[in-house]
């Protein structure tokens, strides 16, 4: 019986029910419960990707029984340092990561695998897609962080390691966490029940303030600036359309139960201007078309004092829907959820995958973890061109934004002007397939 987690277009409506009831209650296990030691045995963990995102998730990960950090890697010593003494500083035991499990580079990851049972990769998306092919070559179990991908051939990856994983039984997390928590777990649940009725249309918004910027540092090559300022270039972050605005995109998605088959859109750089910011636009809006017509119309945003919302709503033709809440259109409250005590989602998806590692429960998240971030490349393909683009064309375009190689002294596909300049995609002009 499918888990809600790992739902897919052509389940039926009822085993999804079924197993969105599943998923619910293993979601309000505490986190302990839902994730015993089987035989006393410690899992080794390695993390990829020392950040924020990746310290936070190697953190949660340890508030597991039964788990150990080993092993370390990231491109810059400094981010790895930092992280090592904050991760130790919470758990310490927990973590042992000797000088020689501490790998720096663009290389590094590749010399953690011998060392751990479990990967955490919390890179910049645009490496996921290589790394989770070498993770899963090496027999790992994998908690990756979302987006996977950042351009079509990069999601084909993703998605044919996923099948392998399957075939050597690996477990997958991917970190859309709104899978994990229990307000949308309990809607859903109430909504393919039918207390909304059929899916109309939704909206989806990511409006918020910019983000951290870095500004290049003295004697940085352009590889190493682009990646050490990697949100504002396409072919790591992919555009905050999909590195933030996933979320949103994958909740009408799931819920829907289907991906888009086509988007049209517009976006822009108004405010967010300059060498500093690299390459990305600053809003997108985007109307993604499915299979029966209905549409998802999506916004995202980076300005200041603007009107700021993070959210999803979706119309059915009983009811609106919103996380935790559904109401009928006289304005009536149908269902709410009242969440008392529901446990943190970041440590319940880490919770799953060590209970499907020790019992041998599949588990594998990256298949709706590439589509629900190709939907949201599909979106910027939209917005950068200006053009209607179909899925399935551009799932098949040859479009890398990797480089060609990748070194510290290798270049980038995209480079500034003399005057420091990044090319800033055209509607209309700009081709993206």
């Amino acid at each position: 019986m499918p888990e809600i987690s790992t739902f897919m277009p052509g389940t039926s409506r009822r085993k999804f029910l079924e197993g969105s009831a599943i998923a619910a209650t293993a979601a309000s296990l505490p986190i302990k419960a839902s994730a015993q030691v089987a035989g006393g045995s410690t899992l080794r963990v390695a993390l990829v990707g020392c950040g924020g995102r990746g310290s936070g998730a190697a953190a949660q990960t340890l508030l597991n029984d039964g788990v150990k950090l080993v092993a370390m890697a990231d491109a810059f010593s400094d981010r790895l340092e930092s992280s090592l003494a904050n991760i130790k500083q919470q758990h310490g035991e927990k973590v042992d990561v000797p000088e020689e499990h501490k790998f720096i580079g663009l290389e590094g990851y590749k010399q953690v695998f011998d060392l751990c049972d479990v990967v955490i990769l919390a890179t910049p998306p645009g490496f996921r897609p290589m790394m989770f092919e070498a993770a899963v070559a090496a027999g790992k179990h994998i908690f990756m962080e979302k987006p996977v991908g950042t351009d079509s051939p990069g999601i084909r990856r993703v998605l044919e390691a996923a099948r392998k994983a399957d075939e050597k039984g690996l477990k997958v997390v991917v970190g859309l966490q709104r899978h994990y928590e229990n307000q949308y777990t309990e809607t859903l649940k109430q909504y393919l029940d039918g207390a909304a009725g059929d899916f109309i249309g939704a909206q989806a918004y990511w409006n918020g303030t910019s983000p951290w910027v870095r500004d290049r540092k003295e004697g940085m090559t352009e590889m190493e600036y682009q990646i050490y300022n990697w949100y504002y270039f396409a072919w790591l972050c992919g555009d905050h359309i999909v590195e933030q605005h996933i979320h949103n995109l994958d909740v009408i998605n799931w819920f829907k139960g289907e991906f888009p088959v086509s988007a049209q859109g517009m976006g822009g750089r108004e405010v967010r201007k300059g060498p500093r910011f690299g390459e990305i636009y600053d809003h997108h809006y985007v109307e993604f078309t499915y299979a029966d017509g209905t549409k998802l119309n999506s916004q995202c945003r980076h300005q200041n004092g603007c009107f700021n919302k993070v959210s999803e709503t979706i119309y059915g033709s009983k009811g609106v829907i919103t996380p935790g809440r559904i109401v009928d259109y006289s304005g009536k409250t149908v269902w709410r959820h009242k969440g008392e005590n529901d446990p943190n989602p970041y440590e319940v998806e880490h919770a799953r995958l060590y209970d499907a590692i020790r019992n041998d429960k599949p588990l594998n998240n990256a298949y709706y973890g590439a589509k629900s971030t190709f939907t949201a490349v599909l979106g910027r393909y939209a917005t950068y061109s200006g053009q209607n683009i179909k899925w399935d064309d551009a799932l098949a375009a040859d479009n890398s934004l990797f480089p060609e190689r990748l070194a510290f002294d290798a270049l980038p596909k995209v480079l500034p002007d003399a005057d420091g300049n990044y090319p800033i995609a055209i509607p209309g002009v700009t081709q993206v397939l």
